[in-house]
């Protein structure tokens, strides 16, 4: 399929869909890229840096091009609204985030952006009205890599966390959400959610192999594993690496060593839906010639059944507890962030088959290994979302990549679930 067409067109020569233009949003997209470029050929946006600041402030600029009105809620996330003929009916939102990871891609989450940017620009281009307003949304730190949890401003909107909670989130400097969004000037007057809305939407990158292997050009999100997030941190003794006995050590990252293999036994037992994965590890001192007396650790669970998931909880629980007793060290863990399974909306789902059906693209149902804003929007909003391929599964990666014409099958899927929702008139 062409993606510069306006309409799909079927056997008979008539036309029958709205398409997207993909030539336009593919260099949207690339124009994006240039803020935060990195050298190997992704982004770094952390979230409200300045750069962040200089994303956002162009998908304002352009989303005022388009008509919009643009609002800004206490916890940053921007909402431009394209006006519908019935303004009292609750709005659909077509949104994702625009913050990084520091060796991020070009289309983890602002793919899902600029799809609810290029969903009003071609309505707006074929002068279809809808009866429901269409919000294309950023929401604001959503990958939690400067300030964890992950998808906090979303989880406020969906109500898992309070507006305090939230803005208090602090960087490693100490910094807080609440200090930097009044620093880059985009702390809202708007009250954070508590509105209703009619649909919500995601579009995304898979993040993973699934879509791409199988030839599938469209992943219908049905389902989104469960996480539970942790900080582990191990206390022994520092000590001389050379004059202390093997046998009379306290070492904190002996203990930490054990402790991932741990993690990825758990992971293992529960296969083939389960992820388990340590993804940071500190050491103190750090010293060559000095045994460690402390590490800290993440762990990171993730599966698509809950009681699964509290089952690795207390595996790995009683495993770290039995490891530092062995040892003689000190363990101090906590769960920092959680949420359970999501079955999104069969409704929105089935908009989202309905979409993939009518272009006549490849698709299968999958269920979201990932986190996204769409799991805690799911809370407060019917909410689906469309998965495209990426290149061997890459993301969170400065090597992260996408084929145009899945950005365009993509966008085309949400242009047709959006307008089911919206009700074009």
């Amino acid at each position: 399929m062409n993606s510069n067409l306006n309409e799909a067109v079927d056997d008979d020569g008539i036309a029958s869909q709205p398409t997207v233009d993909g030539a336009r949003l593919w260099d949207s997209l690339m124009q994006m890229a240039k803020i935060g470029a990195t050298a190997k050929g992704g982004c770094c946006r952390l979230a409200l840096t300045d750069l962040d600041r200089a994303g956002r402030d162009l998908f304002v600029q352009w989303c005022e091009a388009a008509n919009c009105s643009i609002k800004v809620d206490k916890m940053g996330n921007i909402f431009a609204r394209r006006e519908g003929t019935e303004p009292d009916l609750p709005p659909i939102l077509v949104g994702s985030h625009l913050d990084t990871q520091p060796t991020g891609g070009r289309f983890d989450g602002v793919y899902g952006v600029l799809t609810g940017l290029e969903v009003i620009r071609t309505l707006n281009d074929r002068g279809i009205g809808t009866r429901h307003a269409i919000e294309a949304c950023v929401w604001t730190n959503e990958e939690g890599s400067r300030f964890p949890p992950a998808m906090v401003a979303s989880g406020v909107f969906g109500g898992v966390f309070d507006l305090g909670y939230g803005l208090s989130r602090a960087d490693a400097d100490g910094i807080t959400m609440g200090e930097e969004l009044q620093r880059i000037g985009y702390a809202g007057d708007q009250e954070v959610g508590g509105r209703e809305v009619k649909a919500y939407f995601e579009a995304h990158i898979e993040q993973g192999p699934i879509l791409e292997a199988e030839e599938k050009t469209i992943g219908i999100v049905t389902d989104a594993q469960g996480q539970r997030w942790y900080e582990l941190s191990l206390t022994g003794v520092e000590s001389h690496a050379g004059p202390t006995p093997m046998d009379r050590r306290k070492d904190a990252l002996l203990g930490a060593a054990q402790i991932v293999q741990l993690v990825n036994q758990v992971g293992l037992d529960h296969a083939p839906l389960a992820c388990a994965t340590v993804g940071m590890l500190d050491v103190y001192p750090n010293s060559r010639n000095v045994i460690p007396g402390q590490t800290t650790l993440t762990i990171d669970f993730r599966h698509p059944d809950d009681e699964v998931l509290a089952q690795m909880d207390r595996q790995m629980r009683n495993g770290v507890h039995k490891i530092a007793d062995q040892i003689g060290l000190d363990c101090g863990l906590e769960q920092i962030f959680y949420y359970a399974p999501i079955a999104f909306d069969r409704s929105c789902v089935a908009a989202v088959r309905a979409g993939a059906a009518a272009f006549g693209y490849s698709s299968r149902e999958i269920v979201s290994g990932a986190g996204h804003d769409a799991c805690y929007l799911a809370g407060v909003a019917p909410t689906s979302m469309v998965f495209i391929p990426c290149i061997d599964g890459i993301s969170h990666n400065e090597i992260e990549d996408v084929k145009p014409e899945w950005i365009t099958a993509g966008a085309n899927v949400m242009l047709s679930a959006v307008l089911e929702k919206a009700e074009a008139v």
